[in-house]
């Protein structure tokens, strides 16, 4: 229950292996409308509250959910009749919520930050509607925190309330963030930090800087927004009524009134803490609260590895065999490690963590139906996410695994996120998965290993079998030509 939005978000999980966004509600509530300084929720707003709870209870009656967790943020919890509204909700609507403090706030945003990025040191920024929580992150752990009534809905109705943005009204709101934020020494970086960001008014300012980049499959989740697009974007939506921010591409049409104040604030944010640029996440308190519960059974509720964690994740979710998966990315690593002592590639750790990524997911297109697979599986891996991947490392990813069975690599399909020599990286990694994928085509694990010798300008494979190889031998000769043309040399599978 937010100053902003009210979220209903339903998670479907099965302990220690996968867990799901299985629905959602989004209602925007602003239930902090018009508080002002008297701190007082107003009938309006109270009344959309009690309104929206009743159908988000209403909701989880018909899903037969039994397990709720309703928590209350910025507005409700600074409100000097917070509490009156709480009791109409339990008393009409069932739902008992619990008011978070600013430090669990805080805290909870640290946990979906950690896990569904890879930061390790750096700040945290939750900009919400009342209030604007900072973290401090160190060795993936939250070391400093603290809260601000920084909110988007708070400083557009005290700074931005008319039809115009001008240039003495923004100035002035970063002043005041300046202000406000004054004092607090752990916001003092001696260089440019790595920064995540968390929250709705985030999220859509990353979709819409994507929009305007000429991005597609536009997603908030791991792209990186620079300060100085941040401030491009300022600029766009100053020159226009808060009707038509609205419409922006990747900004929602109930945030058009609030999106200019959140976006000042973020950029005054970015500013005092010295960040060149800030990474996006999808999730936010409400994944928080979830992975507080799904992690319980770990002294800190964090993922070891947020990357591997959302690949099994994914794996998990479509009940793939992961016996042949892992044994395709065994063989394919030991061939890609091999080909590197050979000189006849220069490694690359990235390479190498996105093709063990492709080799975990690459059958997840079964799923839908065993032709077309590799498609699919693309498919399925733009759409799903990984949580710790930039935009570019999923579309990457997901083209190594629409390759694995069959096709020409074409690296085009990357669009502005290609980079110089992805034609032969595209090539190269889906060969690799190709005749790994071939050389356990028995799904027995006959091929238990692979030796690998380079002479003459002829690559040759030695399959170490532990019983008859014969399907995976011919099954990897006839599938060898790709990754032939990739590495220029011809390649022999010994028998």
């Amino acid at each position: 229950m937010g100053s902003n939005s009210f979220r209903l978000v339903v998670y479907g999980y099965e302990p220690g292996r996968f867990w799901q966004h299985v629905d959602e509600i989004r209602e925007a509530v602003r239930v902090g409308e018009g508080m002002s300084d008297d701190e007082t929720l107003k009938p309006a707003p109270m009344e959309r509250a009690v309104h929206t709870a009743e159908v988000f209870a209403a909701f989880c009656h018909a899903a037969h959910i039994e397990d709720i967790d309703a928590v209350a943020t910025s507005a409700i919890r600074s409100a000097r009749n917070g509490g009156e509204l709480l009791e109409r909700i339990r008393a009409e609507a069932g739902l008992s919520a619990r008011v978070i403090s600013e430090q669990e706030e805080a805290r909870y945003g640290y946990l979906a930050i950690v896990n569904s990025t890879t930061i390790e040191d750096g700040f945290g920024i939750d900009v919400g509607g009342g209030s604007v929580q900072m973290m401090r992150i160190q060795g993936r752990r939250l070391q400093e925190a603290e809260s601000w009534r920084l909110g988007a809905v708070r400083m557009s109705e005290r700074f931005l309330p008319g039809e115009e943005a001008g240039k003495k009204a923004i100035k002035a709101l970063r002043k005041h963030v300046a202000r406000e934020l004054e004092g607090c020494d752990w916001l003092d970086s001696a260089e440019a930090p790595k920064t995540v960001g968390v929250g709705g008014t985030i999220r859509n300012l990353a979709s819409a800087a994507e929009r305007r980049a000429g991005l597609d499959y536009t997603d908030a989740q791991g792209y990186s927004i620079a300060r100085d697009a941040l401030e491009e974007l300022i600029e766009e939506l100053a020159a226009m009524p808060p009707s038509k921010r609205g419409k922006v591409p990747g900004i929602k049409p109930d945030r058009g009134a609030l999106i200019l104040g959140g976006a000042i604030v973020l950029g005054a944010l970015m500013d005092r803490i010295g960040a060149v640029e800030l990474e996006a996440t999808d999730a936010g308190l409400r994944e928080g609260v979830f992975f507080d519960r799904f992690l319980s059974d770990r002294d800190l509720p964090i993922f070891d590895d947020v990357r591997r964690a959302s690949v099994l994740n994914l794996a998990n979710r479509y009940d793939q065999d992961l016996g042949h998966v892992r044994h395709v990315a065994h063989l394919s690593l030991q061939l890609y490690d091999a080909l590197a002592r050979k000189e006849l590639i220069k490694a690359s750790d990235e390479d190498r963590d996105l093709l063990e990524a492709a080799c975990m997911l690459h059958d997840v297109g079964t799923t839908i139906d065993y032709d077309d697979h590799h498609k699919h599986s693309r498919y399925l891996i733009l759409n799903a996410r990984l949580p710790g991947y930039t935009p570019r490392e999923l579309q990457l990813i997901s083209l190594i695994a629409r390759y694995h069975r069959k096709g020409e690599p074409d690296a085009s399909d990357l669009g502005k996120l290609a980079r110089k020599g992805d034609d032969r990286r595209l090539a190269l990694l889906s060969g690799i998965i190709r005749l790994a994928e071939q050389l356990e085509r028995s799904r027995d694990g006959s091929v238990e290993s692979l030796r690998v010798t380079a002479k003459n300008g002829t690559l040759r494979v030695f399959p170490q079998t532990k019983r008859d190889a014969t399907v995976a031998i011919w099954s990897a000769r006839r599938n060898a030509d790709l990754l032939e043309r990739a590495i220029d040399r011809s390649l022999e599978i010994a028998p």
